[in-house]
């Protein structure tokens, strides 16, 4: 006699809740506490320097911050990428000067701005061209490839102007610096559209799904077939050319090509990074996140200049305020953790 058995049923496998197969999204309760504590923070400086300080709720000081952190902002959000990717890149304090003084050439040179602006944004990314290809291919530490191409990058920047600085004759080249909506200046509705449009490719596109799962595990991602070289190396060329945008918003508002030009980028767009939820681990950061650390940053640097703070304790002030990202960032994986 012939007994017949019944398979068992096959156990369900939980759907995706989004993002690449193997990824694991940041939970509720992370995210909530990454976000209250950005907010928190912001609000609390607003709170203590308008108490302070009767000029800092002023309008016209609210747009000297915005103003003030578009720099940071483009090149920040650029950095986001290769963060997110599980990457470092230094390089962009030395690719913001190399792009302000190229772009400062070509002008007095006759080229017309808009190609001048071109020919910055491909240097920057020819340097992240060569930051993937060292990281990737030479298989070198992200941190001593970018450290050696801000080297290079600064000191050619420097030698293409012999150490001076050079005045921009073309007033039209300024144009970054123009108010022509709603009396703020056109490099801060640049900065918000690129946070934007960056915050939707990394939400709702593959390749910013991807770009979390290279971070999140490297080896996992090649197993799923991902072209972890090409991904990782696309997020360096980005990075440039969003360190070269900011030379140029820089050497706009100036009116002037300077090696000396965004010399503190590497640590500040770290720093805003990090306090926007950015893990230096990699796989975790946002966009609209890292434009809320630089907004933290940018209002503690103007809070302490009305409040007439030297600019030596001002960079202890940025200091603590990047270890205390880093707190945050610890805090919210340990939360993730125990939600598993």
């Amino acid at each position: 006699m012939t007994i017949e058995t019944q398979d068992p049923a096959p156990t369900a496998t939980p759907a995706p809740t989004g993002g690449p197969r193997g990824v694991r999204p940041m939970t509720l309760r992370a995210g909530a506490v990454q976000s209250l504590g950005i907010a928190g923070f912001l609000l609390a400086l607003v709170a203590v320097f308008s108490a302070s300080t009767p000029r800092f709720l002023t309008g016209d000081n609210l747009v000297g911050i915005l103003t003030s952190v578009a720099f940071i902002g483009v090149v920040a959000l650029g950095q986001t990428l290769v963060i997110i990717a599980g990457g470092f890149d230094l390089s962009v304090a030395g690719v913001a000067p190399l792009a302000a003084v190229i772009y400062a050439q070509q002008v007095n040179d006759g080229r017309p701005v808009a190609l001048a602006v071109v020919v910055a944004l491909a240097a920057g990314g020819a340097v992240g061209v060569v930051n993937g290809v060292i990281v990737t291919r030479g298989g070198i530490n992200p941190l001593i490839t970018t450290l050696g191409m801000l080297s290079i990058s600064g000191g050619v920047a420097f030698t293409l102007v012999g150490g001076q600085s050079v005045p921009i004759e073309d007033l039209g080249a300024g144009f970054m610096a123009e108010t022509d909506l709603a009396w703020v200046p056109n490099q801060v509705w640049l900065f918000a559209v690129a946070a934007v449009v960056l915050a939707f490719v990394l939400r709702f596109t593959v390749y910013g799904r991807s770009l979390y799962a290279l971070g999140g595990n490297r080896e996992a991602a090649r197993l799923a077939g991902m072209r972890v070289d090409a991904l990782a190396g696309s997020t360096y060329v980005v990075s440039g050319a969003c360190a070269a945008l900011g030379g140029v918003i820089l050497a706009s508002q100036l009116l002037a090509g300077d090696g000396n030009l965004g010399k503190d980028a590497a640590l500040l767009s770290v720093a805003a990074v990090v306090l926007g939820g950015g893990s230096l681990l990699g796989g975790a950061g946002g966009a609209l996140g890292t434009a809320a650390g630089v907004l933290v940053l940018g209002t503690l640097a103007n809070g302490l200049t009305l409040l007439h703070v030297s600019s030596f304790y001002q960079q202890i002030a940025t200091g603590l305020v990047l270890l205390i990202a880093v707190g945050f960032s610890r805090l919210r994986g340990v939360i993730d953790r125990s939600a598993r």
